[in-house]
């Protein structure tokens, strides 16, 4: 039994399985809760913790589909080379908005955690939670945080955006797909990205060229800002 669940071939087939009922499931509900990448999360940690399997185990498969992470960012520079002159005529209003939103994602979760009276050290290891999660934690360790608290921060705001990101902006009224895309992008980096996609294909290049800038801002703004602020 040891040598089968060994087999990484294993862990793809039962990702993918759970992932493409996960899609039936949501598209016969059509829940926020039911978001494909939610609920593929929640029974994979539920199936590892029953039958007591450690993480490295499902990451003999789990690192081949991580694989595919590449040609994805390759795919979607296909789509921003096909929407280039869209994006040029929306340059300034896109950076400007992207820019305001990475940096009011810093000050606003400063201001609640010292609000709350939250420890110092629980500030700098969340800053950065709303970039991709490499660069979220090369910030957090810049700026004195805990890696591991933000990988996990960023994965859930991730999952939290994907499930209800365009539930909240379609009750705010945002319809247009380049605001969605940009506001996915810039609070939910690439998770929030895959949802922008499937939202359309306009959403998914602004999502993830607005990714790569927010990771631009956040990093170099967030030392500035918790130095000035904390200090």
């Amino acid at each position: 039994m040891k040598a089968f669940i060994a087999l990484p071939v294993v862990w793809v087939f039962l990702t993918l399985a759970v992932f493409f009922m996960a899609q039936r499931l949501h598209k016969r509900v059509g829940w926020a809760v039911t978001t494909p990448i939610l609920v593929t999360i929640l029974v994979l940690i539920l199936f590892l913790s029953l039958f007591d399997i450690d993480f490295e185990t499902y990451d003999n498969g789990g690192k081949f589909l991580s694989f595919f992470l590449g040609p994805s960012v390759v795919a979607l520079g296909v789509l921003f080379y096909e929407k280039l002159d869209e994006i040029k005529s929306n340059l300034m209003p896109f950076c400007i908005s992207v820019c305001i939103g990475g940096l009011s994602s810093i000050l606003s979760l400063i201001f609640i955690l010292l609000a709350f009276k939250a420890p110092e050290i629980l500030i700098r290891s969340l800053a950065p939670k709303s970039v991709t999660t490499p660069i979220a934690i090369e910030v957090a360790k810049s700026v004195g945080g805990v890696p591991s608290i933000t990988a996990g921060v960023v994965i859930a705001v991730g999952i939290f955006g994907n499930a209800f990101g365009i539930h909240i902006l379609k009750l705010l009224g945002i319809t247009s797909k380049t605001a969605i895309g940009t506001a996915l992008g810039t609070a939910s980096h690439g998770i929030g990205t895959a949802r922008a996609l499937e939202e359309s294909k306009l959403a998914g290049v602004y999502s993830g060229l607005a990714l790569c800038v927010n990771g631009l801002v956040t990093a170099i703004a967030t030392p500035f800002i918790i130095e000035w602020w904390m200090g």
